[in-house]
């Protein structure tokens, strides 16, 4: 009874389909950037007007994109720095969120009108795209768009490297540099949320931006925020304000780097995930001799790979979704640009400089 049902339902969405697009994929065009070379993203990239596929696979299903992200790997792989690097022509965009427009007829996990997010799926920044079932996830439409569409990678890299690699427990302490990076700020919110104490350190710029920076960071669950010059001298580790950090996490390197090093406790980890300085992590040796310090590296791409689909997949993400449903977990700063104005995104995002004070998102549907 179940499948024949099933298969009515699926008829009467090919049905709406086609009143929508002709057919269920006849004449349906997505528009999409693609590139045909590495380099400097402004030049390589175009945006093209393409036709999708006239059919899909039985386990296959049409997605609306609605909103991406544009992220700093976004970037390196159009450049062609990234580990991974794409058969080319490619299409960039590693996260997004959508809406289902038709399912073939095997798909049971989303119907149309679901809300949902592609997995392990390269080419997100383009209006339609198609992907298998088992590559989506269903999420609560009532979460922010700009929020939920960036789940994959800066909140999962947060959760992992506070659930990972120190048994921490409320009111341990971890420092961080680069914190008001979109990671940063998920550090942020989650160490609050889970009642860790933490410190974190930005880059120094012109006041007032630096007070209403070092404030929206302490908006969001801040224990202390520090610039890279104030951490050199300031006590509170030294004066039991604060116990010393077991947990580091680094996204700069450089000195930046050594200097969170030299405030972790005996036996403390840093993890790094990034590198914005573009400076080499330099460590003491006296720090490794004497303070048994312990260095780790993190790329979220590599964990989602070896946990496509586990019940730990699963059950993170379950519970980011329903931070984000409950407002513990908000989108940074942000700036949405048309899909059509793509070419500003990227003059503005190639900057070393990590003071453009916001993260862009790209409207797939404008």
């Amino acid at each position: 009874m179940y499948l024949k049902l099933r298969s009515v339902l699926n008829k009467a969405t090919l049905l709406v389909d086609s009143e929508l697009f002709g057919t269920i994929n006849r004449n349906m065009n997505t528009r999409r950037i693609v590139f045909e070379e590495f380099g400097d993203p402004v030049k390589v990239t175009k945006l093209v007007d393409d036709k999708l596929p006239d059919s899909i696979a039985q386990e296959e299903v049409i997605v609306k994109m609605l909103l991406a992200p544009v992220n700093p790997a976004d970037i390196n792989t159009i450049q062609g720095v990234y580990p991974i690097k794409p058969k080319l022509p490619s299409s960039p965009g590693n996260e997004g969120v959508g809406e289902v427009i038709s399912v073939g007829s095997n798909v049971t996990n989303v119907v149309p009108g679901d809300r949902v997010v592609p997995l392990q799926t390269n080419g997100t920044w383009q209006s339609a795209i198609i992907v298998n079932s088992s590559n989506l996830i269903k999420v609560d439409k009532d979460i922010d768009l700009h929020t939920i569409s960036g789940i994959k990678s800066n909140p999962s890299t947060a959760y992992r490297m506070l659930k990972d690699f120190v048994s921490l427990n409320e009111d341990d302490v971890v420092i961080q540099n680069g914190a008001n990076s979109a990671c940063g700020q998920n550090v942020i919110q989650l160490a609050h949320y889970f009642k860790y104490k933490n410190v974190n350190i930005i880059r120094s710029r012109p006041q007032p931006d630096l007070e209403n920076l070092k404030n929206h960071l302490k908006s969001l669950g801040a224990t202390y925020v520090f610039t890279e010059e104030e951490l050199r001298v300031t006590n509170i580790f030294k004066d039991g304000t604060l116990p010393k950090p077991r947990l580091a996490l680094n996204s700069v390197g450089g000195k930046s780097a050594t200097e969170i090093l030299r405030s972790l406790d005996n036996g403390g980890i840093m993890v790094t995930y990034g590198g914005m300085s573009r400076e080499p992590v330099a460590i003491p040796t006296s720090l490794f001799i004497f303070k048994d310090i312990q260095l780790k590296g993190f790329w979220m791409t590599r964990w989602s790979k070896q946990n496509i689909g586990s019940a730990e997949q699963q059950q993170m993400y379950h519970e980011l979704s329903q931070l984000m449903k409950n407002g513990y977990l908000v989108a940074p700063t942000n700036k949405t640009v048309p899909l059509g104005s793509f070419k500003q995104v990227l003059q503005n995002s190639v900057s070393t400089k990590g003071f453009t004070g916001v993260k862009y998102f790209l409207d797939l549907q404008k």
